[in-house]
């Protein structure tokens, strides 16, 4: 297996996992996003002979509450490659990502429904901080 930055030409794969997990976005919407990074944000690759099997996007943040932290924007790995430490290569990737920017926390919000998810996020030393509702207004 092979971690690496994400192209403009793997646009169409990401987008392909996005839907597995319900987000409705275009290849042409994750082109222009990964056209968009800087150095504060990346898109991260596990791939196999050429097939994408997950990817994880990473930022960091400087909030006036908490400084400096680095944040898991997004994390998929295919329904068909869950359970063969794609994730957990992943999952190290993001985190020295994150180290190399020079960030020493790294949160996920994870939907209450993905209890999966949960259950990963644990057995790698993430821990539970709160429950909380998310606001949203379209502008």
């Amino acid at each position: 297996m092979t971690i690496r930055t994400a192209r403009i030409e793997d646009a169409s794969r990401i987008s392909d996992l996005m839907h597995q997990l319900g987000y409705d976005v275009s290849a042409g919407e994750i082109a222009q996003r990964l056209s968009r990074r800087d150095d504060q944000r990346d898109v991260i690759l596990a791939c196999d002979d050429g097939n994408t099997l997950g990817w994880a996007a990473v930022c960091i943040q400087e909030g006036f509450v908490e400084g400096r932290v680095a944040w898991i924007e997004g994390f998929v790995v295919d329904h068909n490659a869950r359970g063969a430490g794609v994730g957990a290569r992943l999952l190290d990737a993001a985190e020295a990502w994150a180290r190399s920017k020079g960030c020493t926390t790294m949160r996920v919000q994870s939907n209450v429904v993905r209890e999966r998810a949960h259950a990963f996020y644990e057995r790698h030393d993430y821990v539970k901080m709160k429950a909380q509702y998310a606001f949203r207004k379209m502008l």
